[in-house]
């Protein structure tokens, strides 16, 4: 696998997993702004907690307005606090809450059947003999490539 394969395969687990996730309470259109950016931005602030939104963009490669954007919906669903700098209080510093949000409580209720009709879809008719293979697999690669958040 070169780093081209590498990145598209990303992407592509990337589209599979925000298809998996269930909507939010208030339907799909509840929140601006990609599910896909505010996914980056939460994994973002999870590694670098105490961060700004600066730095969050710099990291990402998001604008800084996008990542403005997801802090405030993931700020609203209980998932991010924020907190003036007391370095410079003019800034402000965000970082994972405490607890899991009910977003995040609602995804891992909904289980594993999302991700697995997702898989399925992505497969299509002539490949659903291999999603137990595959289901293992990125079952592997999440166990040694993925910081687990057990909040």
């Amino acid at each position: 696998m070169d780093a081209i394969e590498l990145f598209l395969l990303g992407r592509a687990l990337m589209k599979i997993g925000e298809e998996a996730l269930p909507e939010p309470p208030g339907g799909p259109g509840q929140y601006a702004g990609s599910t896909r950016s505010v996914v980056i931005v939460a994994g973002d602030i999870a590694a670098h907690p105490d961060t700004t939104v600066g730095e969050t963009a710099q990291r990402t490669g998001f604008p800084q307005s996008q990542v403005s954007t997801a802090v405030a919906r993931l700020r609203e669903a209980g998932s991010v606090e924020t907190a003036p700098d007391p370095a410079d209080r003019r800034r402000t510093l965000v970082r994972p809450a405490p607890g899991a949000s009910a977003r995040v409580a609602a995804v891992r209720a909904a289980g594993t059947s999302k991700v697995e009709e997702a898989l399925a879809r992505a497969l299509g008719e002539t490949e659903a003999d291999s999603l137990p293979e595959l289901t293992r697999a990125l079952e592997v690669l999440a166990r040694h490539l993925v910081i687990r958040d057990t909040r």
